[in-house]
This record gives C-alpha cells, structure tokens and sequence, in this order.
C-alpha cells in the first residue's frame, strides 16, 4: 500500500512540473497610490491651525488655516517627541507648507474631502 501511495505522489509530481509555465511579466495594476503624486486630500478639523516650515511644533509659521479647509497632502512623516510620536503630513496645495495629521480628516479622493469640508460648513451654521 505504501508504494501505491509513493508511486501516486511521484507521478502527480511529473505532471506537475510540466515546462508548460507562464513566463509572462507580471504588471502591478495602476492603482491611485501607485499613479499619483499625491498622497490623499485632507480637511482641517481643529477651528484653525497653522502650516508650518518644518515638522516640528517650533518651526516657523506660514500661516493658518480655518476649520474646512481642504489641502492636498503630498508626503507623510513621523517625527519622534519628547512624548513620544507625531505624524505629520506635507502639503502643496493651498500653500506648501507642514500640518500635524492629527488636526485633519484624510481622504482619498477630492471628491470625498469636498463632501466632508461642506459637510462641516454646514455644522458650523447650524
């Protein structure tokens, strides 16, 4: 019995590895991430926030942003603290310039960020 079950396991074995094999290049689909040179879009949260120089909660402010804005986020980066981590986000859109990610919704698609800016213009009224 045990060298039916040998002689099965060889045969299925030659078959197997038959030369018959696809050597056609494999191609990663073009997915957003990949295709883009940008990361996702974001929307400020906090009632403002300021854009600034460098990652770093001592850099030289560029300025603010309101609640709502919308920015396209460009480049991520964790930065070690005292405290411990904080993730930044790189902006080029409306101004250039550094956000902390924690004071943003992030979103892949304009489209979303869109829905979700006047979504939270419209809480402010009410």
């Amino acid at each position: 019995m045990r060298i039916i079950i040998i002689a099965c396991v060889c045969i299925v074995s030659l078959f197997a590895c038959r030369a018959n094999r696809d050597d056609s290049e494999v191609v990663p689909p073009v997915t957003a991430p990949l295709s883009r040179n940008y990361i996702g879009y974001g929307v400020i949260t906090d009632s403002f926030t300021h854009i600034t120089v460098d990652p770093q909660e001592n850099s030289i402010s560029l300025g603010y942003l309101r609640r709502g804005s919308l920015v396209r986020i460009i480049r991520r980066q964790i930065v070690k603290t005292d405290s411990g981590f904080q993730t930044w986000v790189l902006t080029d859109e409306p101004q250039y310039g550094w956000l902390k990610e924690d004071v943003m919704g992030i979103y892949n698609s304009e489209g979303q960020a869109k829905t979700a800016s006047e979504q939270l213009a419209g809480s402010r009224q009410q």
